[in-house]
């Protein structure tokens, strides 16, 4: 049978750098196909290539034998190739099921057929277990985690014959999770081709029939994925052995650094309270919707209405507001880069001395060569694949992104890390680097709240694990007092 799907030879670049270098993959018909690489390997500008966001500058493309070459991705969908991406492409200002039906609108004479689309938009969100959303509400107040469920049922809703999955699960839950690999498994059913971009590789393992891997803009692996370690993956990912993915955890928790008590904040904080040592790492827990980054955001104080107690290093601090928690050495890592962790058109250098600009400057002026000293370290530092400190972060690929927003608060120096979500879209070799700087700040007596829908990464670097269930945090144990399955049955509030 011939493929559903063929790319032959693509390649293209960006003024002098070269993103693609003559890819070819080949996807069949009811097959999901990884495709797994670093940040930065071309992943996401061969998908662009392949949903029409981006035109190729050499190669073919054909899809059920027929070349296939799609003016826009308005173009691409009405093909049948549909994607899901990692970095939201929602319009926040539209409604839920505005935004799941956007681009096909059913009509009648003109007019929109109103009942009709938010049907649809509906029976897509059911499918992945959300019918409940309010269709009416505006999605971007959602959380980032509702957003990607909006995404992803508004790539289903068009029934595709290819759907590229980019990064599907970096914010969902475990339980949501569980419901899309119960969607992946009927469309492939169905005889729908999937091409799935993750940097969970156990999470390849369950879902794809084979892989491809991309390293520096060139496919350098295929094969079939059942029987083939992780360890072959990543040496083909990374070009080397990443042995140990976490590293040991070091028991030196010291004074208590930060203490929360009664904190509230909106609809979705209603109860939260707990104690954080130096040298400690703690994670958080929780599904969709619990309270986890609300919880956080209240601590660093960017939800004004939040009430509660909140003590650093045995000082109150009632007024919080994000200024004086960096004065006072709190500093907050966003679930989303994208909208608020980053100012994309500024420089790498500029993103990484934002929050002590006065420590560069004299009299209004800003040294800008102490500044883009500073940008190199980091870069150097954190492995982040850039041209030059003064490149501007949004040319940056997601997972460096994420780095350099993790270089400001080193740079800063912040002495209490919120964390929330903070090796979202990094790749394997990446997150292993990023573990690292987090156990060693715990190590040098700094304190670490690290936020986590993935349960591998709160069981590999937390010391203590506490759970948030429906805005309150119902439990906090040690790490070896938890399971995964008393986690979730926390989490879920079931009876034990």
């Amino acid at each position: 049978m011939s493929p559903r799907l063929r790319l032959t030879g693509i390649c293209k670049s960006f003024g002098a750098t070269q993103a693609l270098r003559g890819v070819s993959l080949e996807v069949g018909v009811g097959e999901v196909h990884a495709l797994v690489g670093e940040n930065g390997a071309g992943k996401s500008t061969l998908m662009n290539i392949l949903s029409g966001a981006l035109p190729p500058d050499a190669g073919t493309l054909e899809l059920d034998g027929a070349p296939y070459a799609p003016r826009d991705t308005l173009d691409a969908r009405h093909c049948g190739v549909a994607m899901i991406h990692q970095e939201l492409s929602l319009a926040p200002h539209l409604s839920v099921w505005e935004n799941i039906v956007l681009g096909d609108e059913p009509s009648r004479g003109g007019w929109l057929r109103r009942t009709e689309a938010k049907a649809r938009a509906r029976k897509a969100l059911a499918r992945l277990g959300h019918e409940h959303l309010d269709l009416e509400r505006r999605a971007g107040s959602f959380p980032i985690a509702e957003q990607q469920i909006i995404e992803i049922a508004r790539a289903l809703r068009t029934e595709p014959s290819v759907l590229i999955m980019d990064e599907p699960t970096s914010s969902l839950a475990q339980a949501d999770t569980e419901r899309l690999f119960g969607v992946i498994r009927q469309l492939r059913e169905r005889g729908v081709s999937i091409v799935y971009i993750s940097h969970f590789l156990e999470e390849v393992e369950r879902v794809a029939d084979r892989y491809t891997v991309l390293k520096d803009g060139q496919s350098v692996g295929t094969g079939t994925m059942k029987g083939t370690p992780q360890s072959q993956l990543i040496r083909l990912m990374v070009g080397r052995d990443v042995t140990a993915l976490y590293p040991p955890r070091v028991s030196s928790a010291g004074a208590i650094v930060l203490e929360v008590s009664g904190l509230s904040a909106g609809r979705r904080l209603k109860r939260a309270g707990f104690t954080l040592a130096a040298g400690e790492i703690l994670g958080v827990a929780g599904l969709i919707g619990a309270g986890r980054t609300e919880l956080v955001r209240a601590v660093f104080g960017l939800d004004e209405s939040a009430d509660g107690g909140v003590t650093l290093a045995g000082r109150s601090f009632p007024n919080r507001q994000p200024r004086g928690s960096w004065r006072n050495g709190v500093g907050f890592l966003s679930e989303d880069r994208k909208e608020e962790g980053l100012m994309l058109p500024l420089s790498v250098a500029e993103n990484t001395v934002l929050t002590k600009l006065g420590s560069f400057g004299r009299f209004g002026w800003l040294r800008r060569r102490d500044i883009a000293a500073a940008g190199a370290t980091w870069i150097e530092r954190l492995g982040v694949k850039a041209s030059g400190p003064g490149q501007p972060v949004r040319e940056l690929s997601g997972g460096n992104q994420q780095k350099v927003a993790l270089a400001r608060l080193l740079e800063h120096p912040a002495r209490i890390f919120l964390l929330d979500e903070p090796t979202r879209g990094i790749d394997v070799g990446s997150k292993a680097q990023i573990y690292e700087l987090i156990a060693g700040l715990a190590r040098e007596g700094r304190a670490v709240v690290l936020v986590s829908s993935y349960l591998p990464e709160l069981f590999g670097m937390c010391h203590r694990i506490a759970v948030m269930r429906r805005g309150e945090l119902v439990d906090c144990r040690s790490n070896a007092d938890w399971t995964e399955s008393s986690l979730m049955t926390a989490a879920v509030g079931a009876a034990a």
